[in-house]
């Protein structure tokens, strides 16, 4: 296309950004794979297999029509839609579809920047040569439904904020336009939760200052504002009015921290138990460190009782690690010292913080580690291999083996979230 001809659709000094949303993601994927089967019907994704109570994950656009939301119990959403099909997360596919529409939107633009498995921003600014905003907003969309099968929305804006505002306002299969000076008309007499970013406690915090609109926030005074929710009020006026600085980040950064909690189905109080679920959970995020090569300098445990009571315990070491056996000595030992044996808990996690790359981690060794060091590196290398190959179930320590839910998180077809982007960093998108 001629790049003349569609330089009068870009701003001279402001920006072009595309928010885009796969719609129903996982429903949608299931109907990609096997139409025959559930294309067009009510579909839900069940929760994770921890939970006690199963809830609604997803549902498909046929489900939600008849009823279904998200986090209905199932058995409710079988009662308003007998006819609904529910299905087990399939996570290893939906990363993979996760990794293909995603190669769609950088064939456009290399400043993209993945929320989360179903959505990104992209900014458009610099593609002039593929055509207007809406002609290469309308391109990505049929792409991804010709190749992918798979709907998408998309929000095209002056920044990421209106963005993401505009792809919500068409589903499925939406593009919408929001500029700034839209956003008066469009915005400012919808309840201030329908602005992206303002959660229900802020909501009721700006309701009983008598702000109900978003036009109400946008008119208020800074002052005002800047009294009752301190930098967050200088945000709020702002978003208000539609106004939004924060770039597009291209780099899929370095992870701030690698964890996995299970919740469990009755309260655990003993020492072998609690050690059990530790070493489960210490095993997936030692071999998620790994396969980013990085290296963690604190462990940080979590515990929840059965009240909903949760703390938090960490522990800095001197020698940044990747080995599971050290992870699990060290979250064992913070539950000793900061909870106890005998007093009953209904959730347990693990998390890697502090983390670096592996290749310039400078590591001080004593005389023992330095011998033992490069043995444990090679047995982790040689273990890592086989466990890719066949299976996180091939190579297992007696202490792994149990029925309660920390052994389930080595199914990864069944584990996982829409937040967790290790799919994207591990392999490249170009693979």
């Amino acid at each position: 296309m001629n790049r003349t001809a569609t330089d009068g659709h870009y701003p001279k000094n402001g920006r072009v950004i595309l928010h885009i949303d796969m719609n129903a993601f996982y429903c949608s994927v299931h109907e990609a794979v096997e139409p025959d089967l559930y294309k067009g019907k009510p579909l839900a994704v069940g929760g994770n297999i921890e939970l006690r109570k199963g809830i609604i994950v997803t549902s498909s656009y046929a489900a939600r029509a008849k009823g279904v939301k998200t986090g209905m119990h199932i058995r409710q959403a079988l009662k308003v839609c007998p006819d609904l099909v529910v299905l087990q997360p399939d996570f290893d596919l939906y990363r993979q579809f996760s990794r293909k529409f995603m190669q769609v939107i950088y064939g456009y633009s290399p400043m993209v920047e993945a929320m989360s498995i179903d959505e990104c921003y992209v900014d458009i600014t610099g593609s002039k040569q593929f055509g207007t905003p809406l002609q290469i907003a309308g391109i990505i969309q049929t792409r991804i439904r010709d190749e992918l099968r798979l709907p998408c929305s998309i929000g095209v804006a002056p920044n990421k904020l209106l963005a993401k505002m505009a792809s919500d306002m068409k589903k499925p299969n939406g593009i919408t336009v929001l500029r700034k000076r839209d956003v008066e008309r469009l915005l400012w007499d919808k309840p201030c939760s329908h602005l992206f970013g303002i959660g229900h406690r802020m909501g009721d915090r700006l309701r009983k200052l008598n702000l109900y609109t978003i036009g109400d926030v946008a008119k208020a005074d800074e002052s005002f504002l800047v009294k009752h929710f301190g930098v967050n009020g200088l945000w709020l006026k702002q978003a208000a009015n539609g106004i939004d600085d924060s770039p597009v980040n291209p780099e899929r950064e370095q992870s701030k921290s690698i964890g996995h909690t299970t919740t469990l189905p009755k309260n655990l109080t003993e020492a072998s138990d609690i050690s059990r679920v530790f070493l489960n959970l210490s095993d997936q995020v030692a071999r998620r460190l790994r396969r980013q090569k990085l290296l963690a300098s604190t462990i940080q445990i979590t515990i929840r009782d059965p009240d909903m009571k949760t703390i938090t315990r960490s522990h800095t070491i001197s020698v940044p690690t990747e080995n599971a056996d050290e992870i699990h000595r060290l979250s064992v030992k913070l539950f000793q010292e900061h909870w106890g044996y005998g007093k009953p808990v209904r959730l347990l996690g693990v998390t890697l913080q502090s983390l670096q790359p592996k290749n310039t981690a400078a590591i001080q060794l004593d005389l023992f580690e330095y011998e033992q060091h490069p043995k444990k590196e090679q047995l982790n290398a040689t273990m890592d291999r086989i466990r890719d190959k066949y299976g996180e179930d091939a190579i297992l320590t007696a202490g792994m083996v149990g029925t309660d839910p920390s052994t389930w998180i080595r199914n990864h077809k069944r584990r996982g979230t829409s937040l967790q982007m290790d799919h994207l960093r591990e392999r490249g998108l170009d693979e």
